[in-house]
């Protein structure tokens, strides 16, 4: 049986999803400049202001804001002037001036039975009697940049040693070619345990490059490459030096080649920058003893000695995460950094790299960032992205606030609470952490952040998306065991139908959608290093199909480089949010069905449905599928 939703009951199952009286349901509204939007972030230089949409059946007399400076004090508490009708609703407005910094804010009302407190309820807010919320603000610097091509394309993630053979690929000392391109890499007894990593599939630069063809054809505007230099492991999170690119992946010369190619597809390039810790089997600590150099476990009178702490030398010093192939780099090293910042930076910059991905961000400091990015910045056009796990607007890390926002960091950031939020939801049907990532991780981004920032479904940190979507749960299971689980064809199948969904969400949402290799043809795997099996011979075709049809989409409609958002309804049943541009009627509205039934929405006019092609006034969107539709403003405003 189809449901048909109309108008009324697709209001109402948003009015209901939000657990509140409808007559208590209300709005805060940003203002940038005069006009609204759906961020808590402002820019330097320009007007600010909130606005409060409040029920007029609360009968509320005044407004006040009390704004708190990050240590908690409080910097001002402006009245909120009474400024309009709208509906059934009185508007409040106040106007701030706010200086460059992260800021926090609660409201409270007076009304005809007394004082009442603002709260968080998803995309709106509700009042009560007992006590508030605290609200985010942030105001940063505008990046002096012109609107990037790059925005409306993708990011593609390559794990170059799995991506794509290279038969002429030579083993170099230390390592092994695997026979078989399919086979299970090589797995820890248990997560943690000593792994040598030195078991190789034959992939390269310049076999990946055999491949930009079909990269384009998904809409790839960016690849992002795991570590490249030289290093004696498979994934090179141990860097052995960072001056030269690994040789079984084609040296400089198969960088260079493959980054002239990827240009001509229209498609820049970036690096993994792993710059919190080297190799212990290295140009710069040379455990091993196999460089020429003097390495810092190898002498106190070393140039590279003050790299690294060493708590005894020369065996006991700081790693990474106690990895003993990781020794951690002192944060902050003068030395190092200006090395990374006049010796590397420079030759990949020369070579024609987009940019960097840091690893591990939040191990490095604001000002080496800042330098980072400045050092880029000599090349023109750049991205900078950071993994950063958490909101990154307001992060602490190690005891200190991140300034990754500010305007003279991060382009963006590895958006891990949004993946979370989408597998959740489409797996178990909560709706809390999508809610989160959608209401506060998301608005909480200054717009070229939002615009930029990487969507993820998948990374090298993560079980494959098909995987966690229809897999079993690994919990209690030991590796060996993860190593031969696979779904049967049922599990698959109804997995598939998910990932499609999910991409479909992804693609949609501001920011960049970023595909970890494979993922379009439903390569499975649990977590590391399940997750890294080499590019499937036979993928799942229809898959691959639908991640080129959302590629087309996001080409062809420029809502998706940088038009605004708005959450139209979530609840276990339904997500709807939809795209639009301030000087248009259009709009683009994303709906997911993840009710037990099949349902039909109607709409005024013949409307197509991007994925498709189908045009028609009433649409019928199945249980677990996602579909995308070109209609106005007011068809949605009538929805929701």
């Amino acid at each position: 049986m189809i449901a048909q939703y109309t108008r009324d009951k697709l209001k109402r199952l948003h009015i209901k999803d939000s657990e509140v009286v409808s007559c208590h349901l209300g709005e805060i509204h940003y203002l940038h400049g005069g006009k609204e939007i759906n961020s808590t972030a402002f820019y330097k230089g320009t007007e600010q202001g909130i606005a409060l949409s409040v029920p007029r059946s609360l009968g509320a007399v005044s407004a006040v804001i009390t704004i708190f400076a990050e240590s908690g004090k409080i910097i001002d508490c402006p009245d909120m002037k009474f400024s309009d009708l709208d509906g059934a609703f009185d508007i409040f407005e106040a106007r701030l001036s706010l200086r460059g910094g992260l800021y926090f804010f609660t409201v409270s009302l007076d009304t005809a039975t007394g004082k009442l407190y603002v709260k968080k309820s998803g995309a709106h807010i509700t009042f009560s009697e007992n006590s508030g919320d605290k609200f985010q603000l942030s105001v940063t610097k505008k990046p002096r940049r012109k609107r990037s091509p790059l925005l409306g394309g993708i990011i593609y993630h390559i794990f170059v040693d799995r991506f794509s053979k290279d038969g002429a690929v030579k083993p170099k000392d230390g390592t092994v070619i695997a026979k078989d391109w399919s086979v299970i890499p090589e797995f820890p007894e248990y997560p943690g345990a000593p792994l040598k990593n030195n078991t190789f599939y034959g992939g390269s630069l310049y076999s990946a490059a055999k491949k930009l063809d079909m990269l384009a054809e998904l809409g790839t505007s960016i690849v992002y490459l795991s570590p490249v230099f030289d290093s004696p492991s498979n994934h090179k999170y141990d860097t052995s030096d960072y001056m030269r690119v690994d040789e079984m992946f084609g040296g400089d010369d198969g960088l260079r080649y493959f980054i002239t190619e990827a240009k001509k597809h229209g498609i820049g390039v970036i690096l993994d920058g792993v710059f919190n810790h080297t190799g212990a089997d290295s140009v710069y600590f040379n455990r091993y003893g196999k460089y020429d150099t003097l390495g810092a476990y190898q002498s106190v009178d070393s140039e590279y000695y003050d790299w690294y702490s060493f708590k005894s030398f020369p065996d006991d010093y700081v790693c990474w995460w106690g990895i003993e192939i990781l020794p951690r780099i002192n944060t902050g090293n003068p030395k190092f950094e200006k090395f990374i910042l006049e010796n590397v930076i420079p030759k990949y910059r020369e070579m024609g790299i987009l940019g960097l991905r840091l690893d591990v961000a939040d191990e490095l400091s604001d000002d080496f960032i800042k330098k980072i990015k400045h050092a880029l910045d000599r090349g023109g056009e750049n991205i900078l992205y950071g993994e950063v796990w958490e909101d990154a607007s307001n992060k602490i890390a190690y005891g200190k606030r991140k300034n990754y926002y500010s305007g003279s960091e991060l382009d963006g950031v590895m958006n891990y609470p949004l993946r979370e939020g989408i597998i959740d939801y489409l797996r178990s049907k909560r709706t809390d952490k999508l809610l989160y990532a959608l209401t506060e991780v998301l608005p909480n981004m200054p717009k070229h952040i939002r615009d930029m920032t990487m969507n993820l479904l998948g990374t090298h940190d993560t079980p494959r998306i098909i995987t966690a979507l229809g897999g079993e749960d690994a919990k209690g299971k030991s590796n060996a065991e993860l190593s031969e689980l696979r779904m049967s064809k049922d599990e698959r199948t109804k997995a598939e139908k998910l990932v499609k969904a999910a991409y479909t969400i992804l693609a949609t949402l501001p920011g960049l959608p970023t595909i970890f290799y494979a993922d379009e043809v439903g390569l499975e795997g649990y977590s590391d290093p399940f997750n890294r099996m080499p590019y499937p011979e036979c993928g799942i075709e229809s898959l691959l199909q639908h991640y080129k049809r959302i590629g087309a989409v996001r080409r062809s409609e420029a809502v998706y480089r940088d038009g605004e958002f708005k959450l139209n309804a979530l609840n276990k049943d339904i997500l709807a949010f939809s795209r639009y541009r301030d000087t248009s009627s259009t709009a683009y509205l994303t709906v997911y069905n993840n009710s037990d039934d099949a349902f039909s929405i109607e709409f005024e006019d013949r409307t197509p449905e991007l994925t498709e092609g189908i045009r028609a006034i009433t649409h019928t969107v199945l249980q677990g599928e996602a579909k995308i539709f070109k209609t106005t403003k007011h068809d949605i405003s009538n929805f929701f």
